[in-house]
């Protein structure tokens, strides 16, 4: 998969009380992305199955479509990801509706997927990063996975 950015604007709106419907682990990995041929390089803050979200003070605009690659500890290449900005915060501007007012910079991200395949493929990479993060017990309560008392 090549990577760039597409900067097409879907027009999605959606409910702000829906965008953390998947549970999502504090993680930081390495975020590389390409904007009008210069490269970004900056660092999650936390991951679930839908998405990220992406520490920049250069934010992307809200519905821009690109692909980014995912540094992943013990995996020799990076994963291709492709995700749509969903909303940004930027510096000395108020957030939007139903993010923390104290939100430290950057842009939320929604994975894109081509097919059920690559959705799978992510999906098992993204809850091996969780494990890894909280524990496979932590990782077990928090997904409704039993984990036993």
């Amino acid at each position: 998969m090549g990577w760039g950015v597409d900067c097409g604007h879907m027009g999605i709106s959606e409910d702000p009380a829906d965008r953390r419907k998947d549970p999502r682990a504090p993680i930081e990995l390495k975020v590389e992305y390409k904007k009008l041929n210069t490269f970004f390089s900056d660092y999650t803050k936390n991951i679930s199955n839908g998405g990220t979200f992406i520490k920049t003070r250069k934010p992307l605009e809200v519905g821009t479509e690109f692909v980014f690659k995912l540094q992943v500890p013990r995996l020799e290449e990076p994963i291709a990801i492709r995700g749509e900005v969903k909303w940004v915060v930027r510096e000395g501007e108020p957030p939007p509706p139903g993010i923390d007012p104290d939100h430290e910079p950057g842009m939320g991200i929604r994975f894109r997927y081509r097919d059920d395949n690559e959705r799978l493929e992510i999906a098992q990479t993204v809850e091996k990063l969780m494990i890894d993060s909280l524990g496979q017990l932590v990782f077990s309560k928090l997904m409704g996975k039993g984990g036993g008392r």
